[in-house]
């Protein structure tokens, strides 16, 4: 073929390699060479606008007020020499990481409990770079929530928004430091994902003592070192505290929960009115999940415990007992009670209905909540000397211990008995967000509690886990 003739078709081909390519314009260098030129079709205007989406604006709007948070501890190790009977204890400092956000420009800060629990140094890293040292103004381990303040005026604070009407398939965002010092920058992580559900309620895993209650449930990834971060709606508002991830490697797997933010707020505004939370005392106790059958299911909460004199007590509610309603809300079981619980303050009025146990009839039952019983410096010192032995596959076959783990009461004095609700044959296995693997454990967390700090510890007695609130003093 001639090259007059193949011309057209050549034309063609130069074509189709242009489309092939991409975009990529074949030119003939003076050698005769092909050479692929690239051009980048310059965006329209409509295009860059359909880029911003809201996910980009909520991101822009809160990134500046999230913070991340570098926490050092002190923690206890034993030698090996210990097996030698030469016992070398010693203590060695570790370092945590977390998130937190701005609630006020004048240097507060929220984040998680779990974040600054015994923490010797807190360090805050601001969204400009700068590194502060933080004072921790208060803690309550029961919600997970706790308040910092830095040295710094006019923060950039986050726009709060509410949790009342959330709608499971909307788009939020978590907000954090899942790397930590790793990352060289300090813009915070953005994730994106659905409100998967509302109003969780998650019973104590292996790593997490405490009770999570009303939770948000998102798939957007949360991954260690989020904790104390933010999640967000589509507006750039605060729906909700990133607290945990249920997930079998430690990383996320598509289940993330978040405190919801009206309890953070009040949590926090009470923090930094009087430095600590007022628990809210009903005095009972409900029956858990290790001793109903098919408890998710059962229709109401069933007393097992009220506290002489208590305000259920007083209210007329009795041992075997069940409440089946509180402040209109339907009671499926246990779960429910604590989530109304939770968000009482000192005062509030409990409306419930109750089925006297063996009746069929629910009658009503006001209840008015009080203080919590408080444990003063000389009962703390009684608390700590109990007699614990840490737990073993003997003594649970032994004392028939439906519990895998903890520390097991052999003695303790009857003030000690009387101030705690604690009585000997009962093993501790957890208190507040501390899981108890051995005694020695039970030291190290008292150790670390701080004057008026709430407690609640949980213990297993004849196979049934309770738990007993108290405050320090």
């Amino acid at each position: 073929m001639s090259p007059r003739s193949r011309g057209p078709a050549f034309g063609l081909l130069a074509l189709a390699t242009v489309l092939l390519c991409g975009g990529d314009v074949l030119a003939q260098s003076s050698s005769g060479t092909l050479l692929a030129q690239q051009t980048k079709p310059r965006p329209t205007q409509t295009l860059t606008a359909s880029r911003r989406t809201a996910i980009v604006d909520a991101s822009a709007r809160v990134g500046p007020s999230v913070v991340s948070i570098t926490v050092t501890s002190r923690q206890r190790v034993q030698s090996q020499w210990d097996f030698f009977f030469v016992p070398q204890e010693g203590e060695q400092l570790v370092t945590g990481y977390g998130t937190g956000f701005v609630l006020r420009p004048e240097g507060i800060i929220v984040t998680n409990q779990h974040v600054v629990s015994a923490a010797e140094k807190i360090v805050v890293t601001l969204g400009d770079g700068t590194d502060v040292n933080a004072e921790l103004l208060g803690e309550d381990p029961v919600t997970d929530i706790a308040v910092l303040r830095v040295p710094r005026k006019g923060l950039p604070a986050v726009a709060i928004g509410n949790t009342s009407d959330l709608m499971i398939g909307e788009w939020v965002l978590a907000l954090g430091n899942p790397f930590a010092y790793y990352l060289g920058n300090t813009e915070p992580t953005v994730t994106a994902g659905v409100v998967s559900a509302t109003g969780r309620n998650i019973l104590p895993g292996r790593d997490q003592a405490g009770l999570y209650l009303d939770m948000i449930q998102t798939d957007a990834a949360i991954n260690p070192g989020n904790s104390g971060g933010p999640l967000v709606n589509a507006l750039g508002e605060v729906v909700g505290v990133n607290s945990s991830i249920f997930s079998k490697s430690g990383g996320s797997e598509g289940l993330g929960f978040a405190i919801p933010i009206e309890r953070a707020v009040r949590v926090a505004e009470e923090i930094i009115r009087r430095g600590s939370v007022r628990r809210a005392w009903t005095g009972l106790t409900m029956a858990g999940a290790e001793s109903v059958e098919n408890w998710k299911s059962q229709g109401g909460g069933l007393v097992q415990s009220v506290a002489p004199g208590g305000p259920a007590d007083q209210a007329g509610v009795r041992r075997g007992d069940i409440i089946v309603k509180a402040n209109g809300r339907e009671l499926r079981n246990y779960l429910d009670w604590e989530a109304v619980k939770i968000d009482l303050g000192v005062g509030d009025t409990i409306r419930t209905e109750v089925r006297p146990q063996g009746g069929r009839l629910a009658v009503s039952r006001i209840l008015v909540t009080g203080d919590l019983p408080t444990v003063t410096a000389e009962k703390v010192t009684v608390l700590k000397d109990l007699q614990l032995v840490t737990l073993t596959p003997q003594i649970r076959a032994e004392r028939q211990v439906r519990a895998e783990h903890g520390a097991l009461i052999y003695d303790i004095s009857h003030s000690a008995s009387e101030s705690t609700g604690l009585e000997d044959g009962d093993v501790i296995v957890g208190i507040n967000r501390n899981q108890i693997d051995s005694a020695e454990e039970v030291r190290q967390v008292l150790d670390g509690m701080r004057p008026r700090q709430p407690l609640r510890l949980y213990f297993e007695r004849g196979g049934e886990i309770s738990y007993t609130d108290l405050m320090f003093r």
